[in-house]
């Protein structure tokens, strides 16, 4: 969504960012309501238009938030009116599915109607082109600029837009069911949605694959835009993924899953000896890119972003593929290069099938790790087992993040000014060298800092959406054999601490 999204309901207009708007329900140009969406999808008609994309097709589709209903219908209705093929898709689906819509149909265009994870309380307008991926500049301006120029809202035309069928949703499952490649399904499987809408796809996508001992959290499977169960609907955030762990542990369950509220991000929940813990962003962006690399060919290509884990590269380049680093966000991951067969960001995004997704997909990634899960699990093997042996082979890779709330955007400027006046010469017993992305040229300029070390990194950078200054952390301790990893592990846990105390006295 926005990177700069500008909450002010009173009169500051909702700024349109590298994928939409995203903001507050309620009244005036700085929040999401009907007018604001008229206006943008007009801004958006002539955006297209003046491409000589008039007449062509346009997909839409919603999540289950309040406003959501309405915002689709009004989206359709201009674009109708506007002289568009409309492609309404049929009721409350995952963003996924319009993504694979908007490639499937080769659209012009495709609006998905979502505040992804965001409290209950916002909405937002998420815009797919060039084959179903997200905006990037200059084309977020140009809209902008094309959506200042519109009028009063009820000066704009709507005509009737009717939805569509399930015909798209179908491929869509038969797609993702085709993506496992290994024949075992003897596989338990807790899986929550978070009261999205992304519940009765991901079953219909696992059954379909093979997967059918499916349990689901009862009290958090129906969409709900209230999201009563979770303080905030993230899988990240603490305490989000509890029923589901406590279902997991129940059942006796060999996986667990929960997708955030539109279900393209996947989150991941494994037993151990101490109990059910989720895996970090990074280490299912790993297990997923090896996994997809055991059959994707030669000359394949995997990303993943400047704030990740360094850990794939080094498992891209012991399998023989092609390795890119991008700034954070899919927008610039589907665009890595050519063959590109899988990419992440390490706050669970997952992107197992960009020739028919070219975005983060959280059901296609669920079926792809039960895939995983359900092989290992046939040879007496787990995803731990797995990342124990890449930590054998390439390092115990320890990872965290640190982040800062303040006030306002300007004080996140005032803490990069004064990190870039002081920056350190060692970090955990390492020496570091920083490099200023701000000085770099081309696609991967941005303002972040990046402090590298043989053995440790940070970068520190503030959150696109947030008044939030993050610090994301990662140490390397190697390791002799199986026997070192319990002290290895230890290392970094002790050295990633001392990491965190340099982050949190920024």
């Amino acid at each position: 969504m926005t990177d700069e999204t500008v909450v002010d309901a009173s009169g500051t207009p909702l700024t349109f960012g590298t994928a939409g708007l995203r903001g507050p329900l309620g009244p005036g140009p700085g929040a999401m309501n009907v007018d604001t969406v008229v206006r943008t999808t007009a801004g958006l008609a002539s955006w297209l238009q003046a491409r000589c994309l008039g007449g062509s097709t346009v997909v839409v589709g919603r999540d289950a938030r309040h406003g959501s209903r309405e915002f689709a219908a009004a989206t359709a209705e201009v674009l109708a009116a506007a002289g568009f093929d409309v492609v309404v898709l049929p009721r409350p689906l995952p963003t996924p599915v319009l993504a694979f819509a908007v490639r499937r149909l080769r659209a012009a265009a495709g609006v998905q109607i979502t505040a992804s994870h965001n409290p209950a309380t916002d909405n937002g307008y998420k815009v797919y082109t060039d084959g179903g991926a997200q905006l990037i500049a200059p084309a977020d301006r140009e809209i902008e600029h094309a959506i200042a120029a519109v009028g009063p809202a009820l000066t704009v035309p709507r005509a009737p837009a009717t939805p569509t069928d399930d015909a798209l949703l179908t491929e869509y499952l038969a797609r993702v069911a085709a993506l496992p490649h290994g024949s075992n399904r003897d596989l338990r499987i807790a899986l929550t949605p978070l009261h999205g809408v992304g519940g009765d796809t991901a079953v219909a996508a696992l059954t379909a694959a093979g997967f059918t001992d499916l349990h689901t959290v009862t009290s958090q499977f129906a969409p709900d835009p209230d999201f009563p169960t979770v303080r905030f609907p993230n899988p990240e955030e603490d305490g989000a993924t509890d029923a589901l762990l406590e279902l997991a542990e129940s059942v006796g369950a060999d996986l667990a899953i929960a997708l955030d509220p539109d279900a393209d991000r996947c989150a991941v929940g494994v037993p151990g000896p101490d109990g059910w813990r989720m895996l970090r962003g990074d280490e299912t962006g790993v297990l997923l890119g090896d996994h997809v690399l055991g059959t994707a060919g030669p000359d394949v290509l995997v990303a993943t972003t400047i704030v990740s884990s360094q850990l794939l590269a080094k498992v891209a380049a012991a399998r023989g593929a092609r390795f890119a680093e991008t700034l954070t966000g899919f927008k610039w991951l589907v665009r890595a290069g050519a063959g590109l067969v899988y990419a992440y960001e390490e706050a669970l995004g997952h992107c197992v099938d960009p020739e028919a997704v070219r975005d983060k997909d959280g059901i296609s990634a669920a079926a792809l790790v039960a895939d995983l899960a359900a092989g290992l699990k046939a040879r007496g093997r787990s995803l731990p087992d797995v990342l124990d042996d890449y930590a054998v082979e390439f390092g115990v890779h320890a990872g965290d993040q640190v982040s800062r709330r303040v006030g306002h955007q300007g004080e996140l400027a005032d803490l990069m000014a004064r990190l870039r006046a002081d920056l350190p010469l060692s970090l955990a017993g390492d020496e570091v060298t920083a490099e200023d992305l701000l000085a770099r040229r081309g696609a991967l300029r941005t303002d972040a800092v990046v402090l590298r070390g043989e053995r440790t990194r940070m970068v520190v950078r503030p959150s696109g959406t947030e008044p939030k200054l993050k610090c994301y952390l990662e140490v390397v301790v190697d390791v002799d054999d199986r026997s070192g990893l319990d002290r290895a592990r230890a290392e970094a846990e002790s050295r990633l601490g001392e990491l965190r105390d340099y982050a949190r006295e920024l």
